[in-house]
């Protein structure tokens, strides 16, 4: 049996989508898995344990952690996932939805960060794994304060990757391109963009991109079998692009080319031009 499977592992968002796709393979390779929701489950997974926790209340990360170190004594693995997508032009996104969109998909992953750390350091070892987005590193229109929760997350990331690794904690960047989950069927949709007639067409235009993208999308297992393979990495890359190679292609595309002439293939992509 491979000497890593003992481990605690905690990943957040793990109602459905890609945390739960984590959850379960992991689980069922033996890792002790502890998923997270802001709700109560209604039925308790067979591969691994699910937990409340909502990462916008401190109190609720810390009793969730709580419970892991109660029952396992260490936390080896903490997989930051939990988030959802915002969509809108940013005329019509209002300050209120752009700071909740932070919240979650940001301040989210800094406070468990947080919350974790004291106990990795006292272990001198563990693994946080923050999943961003190829939106991190390419923003799109009318995804602008998605992708920007996701650009900080990146910029966190890097931080702290070198302020941890005296401690043996390795960090690391997953970046999904479009995978097949319910972050379709879950986006919000600023609460403007019905009424402002400037941006309507071409948003509805765009957002047909992006949720034909996802539907026709690589499943997150993708992900999971990547998240193993790293967490058996004792030196992992900070950052792990994954999705299809057409998506890969765009962000070498972004690296190489003049900006203007990737921009204008990028709104040629999204039937803006």
């Amino acid at each position: 049996m491979n000497e890593y499977r003992d481990r605690v592992v905690l990943i957040t968002g793990a109602s459905s989508g890609i945390g739960r796709a984590c959850a379960n393979y992991l689980g069922q390779k033996g890792y002790r898995v502890f998923g997270t929701s802001r709700r109560a489950p209604s039925q308790e997974p067979n591969s691994f344990e699910m937990i409340v926790m909502d990462v916008n209340d401190e109190d609720s990360i810390h009793r969730g952690i709580e419970i892991i170190l109660s029952q396992e004594g260490r936390l080896d693995v903490v997989v930051n996932n939990a988030g959802y997508a915002l969509a809108g032009s940013v005329e019509d996104t209002s300050n209120a939805e752009a700071q909740a969109q932070f919240q979650t998909n940001f301040f989210g992953v800094v406070r468990v960060c947080r919350a974790v750390l004291p106990t990795m350091r006292n272990q001198q070892d563990g693994y946080i794994v923050n999943v961003s987005s190829i939106g991190g590193l390419i923003s799109t229109p009318f995804q602008g304060l998605y992708c920007s929760s996701k650009f900080a997350l990146e910029g966190f990331t890097e931080a702290l990757r070198g302020e941890v690794q005296p401690f043996g904690i390795r960090v690391v960047l997953i970046e999904p391109g479009d995978f097949h989950t319910k972050i379709t069927s879950s986006r919000r949709i600023a609460a403007r963009t019905d009424m402002n007639s400037a941006y309507f067409d071409k948003f509805n235009t765009a957002i047909a991109v992006v949720e034909s993208d996802e539907t026709s999308g690589l499943t997150p297992e993708r992900i999971a079998i990547l998240l193993e393979r790293i967490i058996n990495t004792s030196t992992p890359r900070l950052r792990y692009l994954t999705g299809s190679a057409f998506q890969k292609l765009a962000v070498s595309l972004k690296k190489i080319l003049p900006y203007a002439l990737f921009e204008w293939w990028l709104m040629k992509y999204y039937k803006l031009l």
